[in-house]
């Protein structure tokens, strides 16, 4: 029968999706005031940033973690820090996204943990963790383990939700990383697919869970996609991937309710698409994505939270997210969007679309799937590679002009805005205290423990983890023993080992025809004949947690195309390490990229190391997201050019690091 009336309307306007912004920084009782500011907004939705120690399995006074402390999330450490992040809110009403990947049984624990000594069943809680491992080793760079040890894990977690936790989402297969990695459309849905394939064979083969339930698997696992600014096709991109989760879990699992095949996502709107130049230009930019992902109601999000207009400066206000909540809140109940039927169904141009991504994705899945899958996709550098190359190719689109970005590449005409003319005022300042806080803290907490307890439970993690043995019960040991987050991740350090993924630079080319890099690579041949070297050097390093590495593959990538020899270690690298690379590999020209904002404290500590090398004489540049006022600090602290965001045009960078180069070694 006809869902809709005969005005063409449906019969009951559709309920909104769930509505969330990403929040956390600082530390638990900062965070936990901010939820709740949210929740009396109309949130109705929590989506918890974690900081990159929590992330990446630190604790707050590992020197890895020093200047990161609560600069992109919430620091939490230990059960303490759960408690305070969520006191007040009752977490069996709450729906809980939590950004948070290797470590994501740990912080299902200490969550669970905090419900239960609310006085809340596991049963009653509703949420998700993101816990797609592949994406880290391909974008964003916070695993820790191995993949067949990450998989592990994050099958473990399925089958301890399955029965303990069955309105949970374990799993959040993320192709929002990939596309800000490079990924196209087809690459984007092809490689999630394959993902998505590789934890569903982990649970079937992992023995824990009967054949007949792999239904209700299939049933939560979510997925977390990225939604661009070509709305039409961020359209068919989310029917095509409803039209193939269809049918691989049919064909591949024998998922036979329809039900249980529904392709649920949601959906964090695209953040590294925002630009630095003319930010007011991000709002139309947040709604047009946001479009593409609520118009087609086939196809729409179960969740959205939408960055705000300044993540392209620094970190957001609450303000800031206050003005992106409302976004959400004017579409969902001021417009008429929720009372129709899907607008797209019989359309010629929509259809055609969809098919042509499908077709393409089929493809790109099934070349994983004969290479052995996701996992050796990853380890032998297949999927780096190619998202490195597409990235590339955008980024030539962009500086030929192919691609317009305005503000950007096209119209950089501009009046002062008044969104930023206070300067560093229009983002908010994590305190630099935060840090020694959480330090202390976390040097409480461990004196207050019993020593006996904390290693029974850690050792008894690391037998089981030696074992095929679900991780679950001996890391809810751990949450009660008041082990923390480094000493968990630590523990399991010792049995699986760590990871370097690979840098997928080897294969990749970014010059297209850019008709100014011939000038550059005869300047780069030049200055190099007359310092009597046979290549100019140059360090490419990502100090500290932040595991953004595309800007940084992108200049390596370029750099490498003008003639430079790139000494590239990948990321998550000490000072003392990224010192010890540019001495040892005695290099012209050392470039730092940091995107977590933690610039002014891990820039300074690799100064300071060459001095103490005694290669005070090499230069240093910096890219990163980094406010004007910072700049002049770092600039004033020895620095000799600081890029961010709006210097898009990679080869005039390359020339400049060439004149920087050139200058230091007094060469006109």
């Amino acid at each position: 029968m006809d869902e809709t009336a005969s005005s063409g309307r449906l019969p009951e306007r559709d309920r909104p999706w769930v509505m969330r912004t990403y929040a956390g920084h600082s530390s638990a009782t900062a965070t936990n005031a901010l939820f709740r500011r949210n929740l009396a907004k109309g949130q109705t939705g929590l989506s918890v940033a974690f900081d990159l120690p929590t992330q990446t399995g630190y604790d707050p006074d590992h020197e890895l973690a020093s200047g990161e402390v609560g600069r992109v999330g919430v620091p939490v450490a230990h059960l303490g820090d759960m408690r305070a992040l969520f006191d007040g809110l009752p977490l069996a009403e709450m729906n809980t996204s939590m950004t948070i990947n290797a470590p994501a049984m740990w912080l299902l624990a200490l969550y669970g943990t905090v419900a239960m000594e609310q006085g809340w069943a596991a049963s009653t809680l509703a949420g998700t963790t993101q816990n797609d491992i592949i994406k880290e080793y391909l974008s964003r760079g916070t695993y820790i383990f191995p993949p067949a040890a990450s998989l592990r894990l994050t099958a473990d977690i399925v089958a301890h939700t399955l029965t303990t936790m069955p309105k949970w989402n374990p799993v959040n297969i993320c192709s929002y990383h990939l596309q800000e990695a490079g990924a196209t459309p087809v690459q984007e849905v092809g490689f999630a697919l394959a993902t998505a394939v590789a934890v569903l064979d982990a649970v079937r083969a992992c023995g824990q869970v009967p054949a007949e339930r792999m239904g209700d698997v299939v049933q939560r696992i979510s997925f977390f996609v990225n939604a661009g600014v070509r709305f039409v096709e961020e359209i068919a991109k989310m029917r095509a991937f409803g039209v193939l989760w269809d049918e691989i879990t049919r064909d591949r699992y024998a998922v036979t309710e329809a039900k249980q095949r529904r392709f649920r996502y949601g959906v964090q709107v695209n953040s590294l698409g925002l630009t630095e130049a003319q930010p007011e230009n991000n709002i139309q930019r947040i709604v047009l994505e946001m479009l593409g992902v609520t118009m087609s109601r086939d196809a729409r999000a179960r969740a959205v939270q939408l960055p705000a207009w300044n993540e392209a400066l620094g970190l957001p206000r609450p303000w800031d997210q206050q003005w992106s909540l409302r976004m959400q809140q004017v579409l969902a109940y001021e417009s008429d969007l929720l009372e129709y039927p899907d607008l797209f169904a019989g359309s010629h141009v929509m259809t055609a679309l969809v098919d042509e991504i499908v077709t393409g994705a089929r493809v790109e899945l099934d070349r994983v799937l004969e290479l052995g899958g996701v996992v050796a996709a990853v380890e032998t550098g297949y999927l780096k590679s190619a998202l490195v190359a597409s990235l590339a190719e955008r980024r030539r689109r962009l500086e030929s002009g192919a691609d317009v970005v305005v503000g950007v590449n096209r119209y950089t005409e501009t009046e002062l805005s008044p969104l930023t003319a206070a300067g560093a005022g229009t983002v908010e300042q994590v305190d630099a205290a935060v840090e020694a806080a959480a330090v202390d803290g976390v040097h409480r907490w461990r004196a207050d423990r019993d020593p006996a307890v904390v290693d029974a439970a850690l050792s008894r993690l690391r037998a089981d983890a030696a074992t095929t043995t679900n991780l679950m019960p001996a890391t809810l040991e751990c949450v009660r023993a008041g082990v923390t987050t480094g000493e968990w991740a630590g523990a399991l350090r010792q049995v699986f080992g760590e990871y370097r993924a690979p840098t997928g630079l080897a294969a990749a080319t970014g010059s297209g025809g850019d008709p100014g890099l011939t000038a550059v690579r005869e300047r780069v041949t030049a200055t190099a004949r007359e310092l009597g070297s046979g290549r100019l050097r140059l360090l490419v390093g990502k100090p500290g947690l932040d595991g953004h590495s595309n800007g940084a593959e992108q200049i390596a990538v370029r750099a490498r195309d003008a003639g430079f020899e790139v000494v590239y270690q990948g990321i998550r690298l000490t000072a003392g390490q990224i010192v010890a690379a540019a001495v040892e590999e005695d290099v012209d020209l050392v470039g730092l990229s940091v995107l977590s904002g933690s610039h002014l404290a891990a820039v300074p500590a690799v100064l300071d190391g060459l001095r103490a090398a005694g290669r005070a004489d090499l230069p240093v540049v910096v890219g990163g997201i980094i406010p004007a006022g910072d700049a002049d600090t770092l600039r004033a602290a020895g620095v000799a050019r600081v890029f961010t965001p709006k210097d898009f045009a990679l080869t005039s960078i390359i020339d400049d690091l060439v004149t920087v180069i050139r200058s230091a070694n007094d060469l006109p």
